[in-house]
């Protein structure tokens, strides 16, 4: 298994090239470059001890400074390494953040490095929108994506817009990136 430096790493590699670099989501770059965004490595082997810990971490974030803490990564390369259990657990983490009271305050986007669209076939390259090094649940603060939707009028076509990238790109493309 890798180490935290190595998983850290390889995350930090595709929010760059990926993430950043072919503008899949034009809201991350400042607050990758402004340092707001909180990395956490679980330790997790168990569904439920990752739930634990997803609590945990939606407390603090709801508890952080926005101007230091904007948005969490919670990487799990230990648990939920099957897609499909990572998709159940989809609503598991949901279900968390409504028992907090934090609907409408804070959300979870899911990334994973086998993610598949529902009616996608299993390498096509859309899925790629969504791929990660490293099962991961990203949260996020609701009055943050507002205010960058707000600012960025063409917010809804995005999703089509990186499917087009993606598909220009190719599998081959992607593989030259460096990403796995």
């Amino acid at each position: 298994m890798e180490t935290a430096q190595e998983i850290l790493a390889a995350t930090k590699q595709w929010l760059e090239k990926a993430v950043i670099g072919l503008n899949l989501c034009p809201f991350a770059k400042a607050v990758y470059v402004k340092d707001q965004i909180r990395y956490v490595v679980s330790r997790a082997a168990t569904p439920g001890a990752l739930l634990a810990e997803l609590t945990a971490e939606l407390q603090a974030l709801v508890a952080a400074d926005p101007l230091e803490t904007d948005t969490t990564l919670l990487i799990h390369p230990r648990v939920l390494v099957d897609f499909l259990e990572y998709n159940e657990f989809l609503d598991a983490a949901d279900a968390a953040v409504a028992e907090l009271g934090l609907e409408g305050v804070l959300q979870i986007a899911s990334f994973h490095p086998r993610y598949q669209f529902a009616g996608s076939e299993p390498e096509d390259i859309a899925n790629y929108t969504n791929r990660s090094p490293y099962p991961m649940l990203h949260l996020l603060r609701e009055a943050s994506v507002d205010r960058a939707v707000a600012a960025f009028p063409e917010a809804a076509e995005i999703y089509e817009r990186n499917i087009a990238t993606l598909r220009l790109l190719g599998r081959e493309g992607w593989r030259r990136l460096g990403l796995r």
